[in-house]
């Protein structure tokens, strides 16, 4: 009896779910891609404990938004609005169903484009609360925080999660609000200072 073709076995889809907020405990897929890392319970947690004052009606900003979780877990938690923007097409469109199914469509846009075109456009509205977690691998940091400003309010907040080994060194109008660290990454939320407080070179 010959056997048939070898076929390859598929990594089961993970999960990573909402903590917080109306759609608290909702769970999200997670495919088993190149530079998907959604961000963990604990830092969501932690993150969105330093961002509760913030997120009442704020419009909020994923940029690599891979799984949604930190978009959604945003909205959930009050956010006003939220625009995540995915290049890949089958998380879009696992995005968008998702959104759906939460009834959320009025609140939540899914944007299927590379995150650098995206941030080229001329901003429709400005963002109070922006995410920024790219694959690590990529070396987008330098390209994204330089663009990133154009789309952002005057006091916004910015979200990074970086390498330990890799962690960007972010401009002066950025200020450090508070970071923390685990066995993979170094996670930091900044605020944007106010233009007139920044010291001339």
């Amino acid at each position: 009896m010959r056997a048939g073709p070898r076929v390859s076995a598929r990594k089961p889809e993970g999960q990573v779910r909402i903590i917080g907020g109306r759609w608290r405990n909702t769970r999200l897929a997670v495919p088993d891609l190149p530079g998907l890392r959604p961000t963990g319970d604990r830092v969501r947690e932690t993150l969105f404990n330093w961002l509760q004052p913030a997120l009442p009606g704020a419009r909020v900003l994923d940029l690599f938004a891979g799984s949604g979780a930190l978009g959604l877990e945003a909205v959930s938690r009050g956010a006003g609005s939220a625009c995540l923007v995915e290049r890949d097409a089958g998380l879009a469109a696992r995005l968008r169903e998702q959104v759906g199914k939460l009834g959320a469509a009025g609140q939540v846009e899914v944007v299927q484009e590379d995150a650098l075109r995206w941030l080229a456009r001329p901003p429709a509205a400005r963002f109070d609360i922006a995410f920024v977690d790219p694959p690590f691998a990529a070396g987008l940091w330098n390209q994204v925080l330089a663009a990133l400003p154009a789309q952002l309010s005057e006091q916004a907040w910015l979200y990074v999660e970086a390498p330990h080994d890799a962690a960007p060194a972010l401009p002066a109008e950025w200020r450090p609000h508070r970071e923390g660290t685990t066995r993979e990454v170094r996670y930091a939320l900044y605020q944007r200072r106010a233009a007139a407080t920044l010291t001339p070179p």
